[in-house]
């Protein structure tokens, strides 16, 4: 019997006696290693056997682990990697099959270190680069096992550990040996985010959520080094899956991304998902970030009707999201993103009306709470000031304009209809109002939160002259409107944004306070000579602005922010648009509120009070004016006028109007102000003259525009700063008509508009209605006389034009001689050659 086994063991095949002489009689010994290097050497030299030496290995194993002899399975497993490193023959596809089925039979077992090694075998493969490509291997299995094992429950701390980064490490390894070829398995398909996705985020958050009393994996992690604990690796994975994402597969990782943290609830609060997203961004090619900024936002779609919380806090990731993308890289739609963020403002400030939340017609409404509503609507507003600063300036001015477009505007005196044709929003009708909110208040509600995001985004914007910045008067019109509403804050808020929009050196922050320093150097304003665009905008628009400052100083219920935020407009268009005309009309509006200030308390509307911070803010502006301007005689009336209030008015400085805890209701104003404490409009008009400024406008009264809508102040005149006056004086030998200026009185109830001017233009009179019938007739006889006749006509008018210059040709060349023979000419006599016709110079337009 003994004879007959060893008379078959030598019938045995060499492969299968070198696979054999690897494995020793003991397995701690470990792997022969001069066995090895032969099996490894016939290998290369007969690679037609490699499949079988891999099936003839497998099967070993198989053994091996069914009879739980551990030592032998790892021998055998070492085996398999030497020679995957080694062999690289056309048929190392059949033994990379068996090398996977070996694979997939540890992964099988239960026991943790059979799964490690199978997983550490499985990475070493992926390191591998191949020749030839598989088309039929797949690797579902794997990336089912190793999800499984990376969210693996072991009992033990350190085991579970080990298991967990071996699975994490397998993805990865799956990943890696997939997204680069495009014959294998798609690994982007969502089969497979599903599984690979959600464990690398469930061992990102496992040690990341903090607890009180950390558990025994927290605390066994943190002992571990970095390269080995399930976090890192995930990170790694998460970086490495994102990296290598094409554009077509970046929303197969964020939709299952975005699953994980809605069904574990991580959205509040959003630290985790901050710290996943920033991630996801940092890893990802910069022209994609567009499409995760696109999936935050379908995602917030998603939640309409859930709480506010959860919402503030998907807005709060996109803001994130949002400052790491590289500029531009919105997308191609921008305006859709800020519809979208606004459209889901608008329906927040609706469930805060209403109290309830839901959809329209919905029978079950949930309540909301205020204040979560309140800190989701400041999230957005932040959230468009975060997109705006990636954008470049031309596209903010387009969201600013979109933006203006959606606040509500009041009509006044019936305007609705020119409201419609301007594209200007009017106001909305809320349904389903709780008692407490009136149709107003919740339009004034809307203003509020729209033009805080306004706000928001003229913040990012950067003013280079007011032309580019005011390119439309669909952006200026509104704003100047809006501008005068009732509300104090709303009007407070306009200030703001025109202080970020005129503003271009940095001086709004050191006009922010009415003041009267005694040094103009003190305030470190930064001064730059006004450009001609500027000019000429303010020629333009310059009424509307000055109308406006006009009736908000006048506004009854400013506050003292509202004050010193007007005092800041005035200043910033004197510093930044400080030309001589705008310098003039300053004076003007300036002029012009200290007349209506100082009205008799029966003339007057205004408070005591009012009166008195009116007097202080003209007060600051006129020494901000005069020390600006540097004209001597100018600084010498303020300074004057500034020490009499100051010894006899003091109310009427800035010091104690605007002082906390003033008593100026206990102030008694006289029905007629001293002069020596008012500004003097002669001295004004001397002291600008001297400096050699045109003062002609400075005399006329201001005469603010119409404040019902500010597009058609551009139309309208100030009649009354027509100055037209004719002097005869009379000159020696001979006549001279001078004209200086002067005032034209303007008729009771006449007004020079555009609709005036343009009837005017467009009336037709008897001579113009003679000289159209005569231009009809040339038509006709050019359309429809025959040529002949034409040209018959023409040449008779030439022939005539012809005989008129020899005419004059004639009397040039025969120059009349008096009696003493001397040639008399208009200019006085003098002695003269007789030029022939061809030999003078006519003009070119003289010549036929």
């Amino acid at each position: 019997m003994s004879g007959m086994c060893g008379c078959c063991g030598a019938l045995r095949p060499r492969y299968k006696k070198l696979v054999d002489a690897i494995f020793p009689e003991d397995p701690q010994d470990g792997l022969v290693k001069t066995n090895m290097d032969k099996l490894t050497f016939y290998t290369i030299r007969a690679p037609e056997k490699l499949d079988r030496v891999g099936e003839y290995l497998a099967q070993r194993l198989s053994r091996d682990v069914s009879r739980n002899r551990k030592g032998y399975v790892v021998i055998a497993m070492e085996a398999l990697d030497q020679l995957l490193l080694a062999c690289h023959a056309q048929s190392i596809n059949l033994f990379v099959e068996s090398f996977l089925k070996m694979v997939s039979k540890l992964l099988e077992s239960r026991d943790p270190d059979l799964q490690i090694l199978g997983s550490t075998s499985f990475v070493k493969f992926t390191n591998i680069e191949e020749d030839t490509p598989s088309y039929h291997r797949r690797y579902d299995f794997f990336v089912s096992k190793f999800s499984a094992m990376a969210h693996s429950n072991n009992q033990a701390p350190d085991v579970r550990i080990k298991v967990r980064v071996a699975g994490l490490r397998g993805l990865q390894g799956v990943v890696k040996k997939t997204s680069s070829d495009e014959l294998q398995v798609n690994i982007w398909d969502k089969v497979h985010m599903d599984k690979i996705v959600p464990s690398l985020l469930y061992n990102m958050h496992e040690e990341d959520s903090p607890s009180p009393s950390p558990s025994d994996d927290t605390q066994h992690a943190s002992q571990l080094q970095d390269t080995t604990r399930p976090t890192t690796v995930a990170e790694t994975c998460l970086r490495d899956l994102v990296c290598r994402a094409a554009f077509g597969c970046i929303k197969s990782v964020l939709k299952p991304a975005l699953s994980h943290l809605d069904n574990h609830q991580l959205w509040v609060p959003n630290r985790f998902a901050v710290k996943c997203f920033k991630i996801i961004m940092y890893s990802m090619q910069s022209q994609y970030s567009h499409v995760a900024i696109q999936s935050l936002l379908s995602h917030l779609d998603d939640h309409t009707r859930d709480s506010a919380r959860i919402k503030a806090s998907i807005v709060g990731v996109l803001r994130e999201t949002v400052s790491i993308a590289a500029a531009g890289s919105i997308g191609p739609s921008v305006l859709e993103v800020f519809n979208t963020l606004l459209r889901h403002l608008r329906l927040s400030i609706d469930y805060q009306l209403t109290g309830r939340r839901g959809s329209q017609g919905s029978i079950h409404k949930q309540p909301i709470n205020e204040e979560e509503e309140k800190l989701f609507q400041e999230a957005i507003i932040t959230t468009v000031g975060a997109f705006a600063t990636i954008l470049p300036d031309y596209q903010k001015i387009e969201i600013m304009m979109f933006i203006m477009g959606k606040v509500p505007i009041p009509p006044q005196n019936g305007d609705s209809n020119l409201l419609s044709a301007t594209g200007v929003q009017g106001l909305i009708y809320f349904q389903n109002l709780r008692p407490n909110f009136s149709q107003e208040e919740g339009n004034l509600l809307l203003q509020n939160m729209l033009l805080k995001s306004l706000h928001q985004v003229a913040l990012a914007y950067t003013s280079v002259s007011m032309t580019t910045t005011f390119t439309s008067t669909a952006f200026l019109d509104p704003l100047l409107r809006v501008s005068l509403v009732a509300d104090a804050h709303v009007r407070l808020i306009v200030q703001q944004i025109l202080h970020t929009l005129i503003d271009r050196h940095g001086n709004c922050e050191k006009l922010q306070e009415i003041r009267i320093p005694k040094y103009i150097n003190d305030l470190d304003l930064k001064v730059e000579k006004c450009s001609r665009q500027d000019l000429a905008f303010m020629r333009k628009h310059g009424p509307q602005f000055y109308s406006m400052l006009y009736e908000n100083l006048l506004q009854h219920d400013n506050s003292d922010e509202n004050f010193h935020a007007i005092y800041c407009t005035m200043a910033l268009l004197c510093v930044e648009m400080g030309g001589e005309d705008v310098l003039v009309e300053l004076l003007r509006l300036t002029l012009g509120l200290q007349e209506i200030a100082c009205k008799p308390q029966e003339e007057n509307d205004l408070s005591t009070p009012h009166i008195c911070k009116l007097h202080a803010v003209l007060a600051a502006y006129l020494n901000l004016i005069s020390q600006l301007t540097a004209i001597p005689a100018l600084c010498q009336h303020v300074t004057q006028v500034l020490e009499t209030r100051k010894q006899e008015a003091p109310y009427f400085l800035p010091e104690t109007a605007f002082l906390e805890g003033n008593s100026l209701d206990q102030v008694t104003l006289p029905d007629t102000v001293d002069t020596s404490l008012l500004f003097h409009q002669n001295a004004i008009n001397e002291a600008m003259a001297s400096s050699g400024h045109e003062v002609s406008r400075l005399s006329q009264p201001f005469v603010p525009l119409r404040s019902d809508f500010p597009s058609q102040s551009r139309y309208s005149m100030d009649v009354q700063s027509i100055n037209i006056e004719l002097d005869q004086v009379d000159t020696p030998g001979r006549d001279r008509t001078s004209f200086r200026a002067c005032s034209l009185v303007k008729h009771p109830g006449e007004e020079i508009t555009f609709e005036t001017l343009k009837k005017t233009l467009t009336e037709k009179t008897p001579d113009a209605e003679d000289d159209e019938a005569r231009r009809r007739e040339v038509v006709e006889k050019f359309q429809n006389a025959p040529f002949e006749e034409i040209a018959a006509h023409s040449e008779a008018r030439s022939q005539q034009l012809n005989n008129k210059l020899n005419e004059i040709m004639d009397m040039v060349s025969k120059p009349s001689v008096d009696a003493s023979g001397r040639v008399v000419s208009l200019s006085g006599p003098f002695q003269v050659k007789s030029v022939p016709v061809y030999e003078m110079q006519f003009p070119d337009l003289c010549v036929y």
